[in-house]
């Protein structure tokens, strides 16, 4: 661990604690520390300090994020949608754009990322919200649905149609026409704010459309959709963690038939494949990390990370409940809260069956 991310680490322990469990069952996360950790610049950590952020590497970042998930998946969620709000921004906001929104995003304000809507989830070229310039202003119109952290969020990066391409406009959540419905009750990551997000006239200046306007969905999504990725692949390495301590804890010191649980083979399998499941994701994030780091291309890395990342997670988090049985299925506890947390893991950012398609197309294009 390197001297810059003692503190972040230690900031986010603080102020987690061991309230996890009762943000989970709550549906909330204390929004006034939340806010103190993004003030800190620690939501988006990558964010260069001449905007107010960390100026951390991926790797440091992806540490930061895994830590975040070992103590609790809602918060790390909304590190991920922060972070792929600032890239986005970062990547194709003018300079102008770059000050004014990083900094906000290193101050204080939550931030959320509009991809998917009722009729396009995976498949996001069948998108149909519109944004269209008029004169000094931008229409937007549309809908979204889960949109992670919508709940929380002072400004939202919003994407749809754009003529015959696609664009991202910044949007504040309190703007005319704006309306954002918390979705009670998710699965997973329930104290992330999920909301569904409705755009009805919504009309804002047009310095807040961001650069690239008119280009193809495919080749603005990508790049959010890359950093996202490697966001949810390094905090489930903090899934995983989380479950093998808590299933390594309770199998030391519970005893089942006169012998430690360790002592069981079957158990002790749990055990080993849970190490085996957390060090190869850590080591397949660290080499996406390495390479973003680098500037070599890998979004193909991304996608293979968080497919690797997610798909071992789920599979962890339910040998940890395996592992602990009536001690784990209670609500909100540990490996309770990652089961479900995990299994959202393999739907957000590409489903699993998705990124194992582009992972084919991949393997042709390159061993065929």
């Amino acid at each position: 661990m390197t001297d810059e991310l003692e503190e972040p680490l230690a900031l986010v322990t603080d102020v987690v604690g061991d309230r996890a469990g009762e943000w989970d069952r709550g549906g909330r996360l204390p929004e006034e520390e939340v806010r103190w950790l993004g003030a800190k610049g620690l939501l988006c950590a990558q964010i260069p300090p001449e905007f107010g952020g960390r100026g951390f590497s991926s790797e440091e970042n992806g540490r930061l994020t895994a830590h975040t998930g070992r103590l609790c998946s809602s918060l790390r969620s909304l590190m991920t949608s922060q972070g792929m709000a600032a890239w986005t921004v970062e990547r194709f906001g003018s300079g102008a754009q770059q000050g004014r929104y990083l900094s906000q995003l290193t101050s204080g304000s939550l931030t959320g990322v509009a991809f998917s809507e009722p009729a396009a989830g995976s498949d996001l070229s069948a998108i149909s919200t519109r944004i269209s310039a008029e004169g000094d202003t931008v229409l937007i119109e549309g809908q979204k649905v889960w949109v992670t952290g919508a709940a929380y969020a002072d400004l939202l990066v919003v994407f749809g149609r754009y003529g015959e391409g696609a664009a991202a406009a910044v949007v504040p959540t309190d703007a005319a026409g704006v309306a954002v419905r918390p979705i009670p009750d998710p699965l997973g990551c329930r104290a992330a704010g999920h909301a569904d997000v409705s755009f009805d006239g919504v009309r804002i200046p047009a310095d807040s459309l961001l650069g690239g306007a008119g280009l193809p969905i495919e080749w603005l999504v990508t790049s959010a959709l890359t950093y996202g990725r490697l966001s949810v692949a390094w905090g489930c390495v903090g899934i995983l963690q989380a479950c093998l301590s808590a299933a390594a804890g309770h199998a030391a010191v519970r005893e089942q038939s006169g012998r430690r649980l360790v002592d069981h083979q079957l158990v002790a399998r749990h055990l080993a494949e849970l190490l085996v499941a957390e060090q190869a994701a850590v080591r397949c994030c660290e080499h996406a990390s390495r390479c973003w780091d680098r500037g070599i291309p890998m979004a193909t890395s991304a996608v293979l990370t968080k497919h690797f990342a997610a798909t071992n997670a789920a599979r962890g988090a339910a040998s940890a409940v395996q592992v602990l049985g009536s001690a784990g299925a209670r609500d909100g506890e540990t490996v309770a809260r990652a089961y479900r947390d995990a299994k959202v893991m393999e739907i957000i950012e590409g489903s699993s069956e998705i990124s194992q398609l582009l992972l084919s197309e991949h393997a042709v294009s390159v061993w065929s």
